[in-house]
């Protein structure tokens, strides 16, 4: 079975989206899903799975769904784009915890001259084909980009920490 971590939008944040870890583990191990484990309380998990990244992703969704009554946006990522995630982000030298990755569902595009002028001075960001990096000393909290960031660059996405992405991806690694 190829392992694979599980990325959910939206979910036990600010009381939306209310997800308890251990229900969910349940639900992914009825689902048929491999050794299901999750990682902390804002919708990580990490599973195994033949089936392909689509059928992963809408699988998990309609479970969540039918289960909980919402239905958040769902990424999946292999061992490998976890590694390329992590390794291949442009901040190495500043404080994982203060570098977001925007995980994005499909290709994006943004206009770097808006992007430019709707961040605040001591941020910075790099957008890549799987993602969108938001380096911000002050906190994701006080961010002038990251509350900007839906409408600059609209497609679906969802955000992690270089710290959650690192640990998920020893996590998978170890699979």
């Amino acid at each position: 079975m190829r392992p694979w971590v599980i990325l959910l939008r939206g979910v036990n944040v600010g009381g939306a989206g209310k997800l308890p870890m251990a229900e969910w583990r349940a639900l992914l191990a009825e689902q048929g899903f491999e050794r299901p484990e999750t990682y902390i309380q804002s919708g990580n998990a990490i599973i195994g799975s033949d089936a392909d990244r689509r059928s992963v992703e809408q699988l998990v969704a309609e479970g969540i769904a039918g289960r909980f009554g919402f239905r958040p946006m769902v990424l999946a990522r292999t061992s490998e784009e976890m590694q390329v995630l992590c390794e291949g982000h442009p901040f190495k030298s500043q404080d994982p915890s203060r570098v977001h990755a925007f995980l994005l569902s499909a290709a994006g595009q943004v206009d770097a001259a808006l992007v430019d002028a709707a961040k605040a001075a001591d941020e910075d960001w790099v957008l890549t084909d799987g993602a969108f990096y938001l380096s911000c000393p002050s906190g994701i909290g006080r961010s002038v980009l990251a509350q900007k960031i839906d409408r600059l660059l609209p497609v679906p996405k969802t955000a992690r920490n270089l710290r959650t992405l690192s640990a998920l991806r020893d996590i998978v690694a170890r699979r």
